[in-house]
């Protein structure tokens, strides 16, 4: 379905939170008709901007760990993580647009 990486509760720490760029998580589930309706939009984003932002997909229903963690109880959501903080978090489903203008600060 997606070219993106998915990453685990198991893998968190390590694809994410130790990365050296940024990294958007895109938190979503199988069910999640808007998640379906972002996820070609974040593939085209991370094709023309993944030198400077690396985007991963998180399953919440075999992942609850993680997103419990941090606080996801609606998807789509994107949490930007920098040095293992979250420095953004988006949450919806929205036009290319909007989703490049929210991430200007990490693909500029």
């Amino acid at each position: 379905m997606s070219d993106l990486k998915n990453v685990t509760d198991a893998s968190f720490d390590e694809d994410v939170l130790k990365s050296g760029k940024p990294v958007l998580v895109d938190f979503w589930a199988e069910w999640c008709g808007p998640c379906r309706q972002v996820a070609p939009i974040l593939e085209e984003i991370a094709a023309e901007h993944g030198e400077q932002l690396e985007i991963v997909k998180l399953n919440t229903d075999e992942n609850p760990a993680t997103s419990q963690k941090y606080g996801i109880t609606g998807i789509p959501a994107m949490n930007v993580y920098v040095n293992g903080e979250v420095v953004k978090s988006i949450v919806g489903a929205y036009p290319k647009p909007r989703l490049v203008k929210e991430l200007s600060d990490f693909i500029g």
